[in-house]
């Protein structure tokens, strides 16, 4: 059942019908007005100071992160990576921003658009927000980012602007109403260094939901 036969089930059963345009602006406009929670004080820094923030929490998390100075130094950056794992093969989205990437310099790397698969052993996404109270990435499915790109390959590889970090999750939250004027995606990520568990005898398990290594190129443009 998706998220639209759930809700179309709760206004049945509240004998309630689709919301009109005056109801959605209304919760629009409440939205709008919400003042935050309480936010952590680690949060509530100077933009460069989130940066740094969002580094170290990354890195906690076992994430790596590798800071370019341009977009159009991902291709390198990313198939020196790939050969240091003996990794020869990349799956992406049809996004336009690594579409005009100039991939064709690592033409030992097979580069593959699609969604992902069981089996692909890396990927590559670019991400929405940075999270620096706890280094974590903000992802939001649409054509140009499947969610199977997030979570099926072993390593995932994901582009961070500098400049769309943020402190708290609030920020992170209005910035992506605020992007997408209300219309909400159908799935958003939150992705905080690789997938581990240790619920089997406390021994933790790196990749158990997800994938094992999380390489963040942070854009400093």
């Amino acid at each position: 059942m998706n998220k639209a036969e759930i809700l179309g089930n709760i206004r049945r059963g509240l004998g309630r019908g689709e919301a009109s345009a005056a109801q959605r602006e209304a919760v629009r406009q409440r939205l709008s007005v919400r003042e935050n929670n309480l936010i952590p004080q680690r949060a509530q820094l100077p933009h460069e100071k989130q940066v740094e923030l969002f580094i170290a929490m990354a890195e906690e998390a076992a994430a790596e992160v590798i800071q370019l100075n341009s977009t159009a130094e991902v291709p390198a950056a990313a198939g020196e990576w790939l050969r240091s794992q003996q990794i020869g093969h990349l799956v992406m989205a049809q996004d336009e921003e690594l579409q005009t990437l100039d991939w064709q310099t690592q033409s030992d790397i097979q580069l593959e658009e699609r969604v992902a698969q069981v089996g692909d052993l890396a990927s590559i996404t670019t991400s929405f927000a940075g999270i620096a109270e706890t280094g974590t990435l903000m992802l939001y499915s649409r054509p140009q980012s499947p969610t199977t790109l997030n979570f099926l390959p072993d390593s995932h590889l994901v582009i961070l602007k500098r400049s769309t970090i943020v402190g708290p999750y609030e920020d992170a939250w209005k910035k992506l109403r605020e992007h997408c004027s209300g219309n909400m995606p159908r799935t958003v990520n939150m992705i905080t260094g690789p997938s581990r568990s240790a619920d089997i005898e406390q021994k933790l398990q790196m990749g158990a939901h997800g994938p094992r290594t999380l390489v963040i190129f942070l854009i400093n443009d």
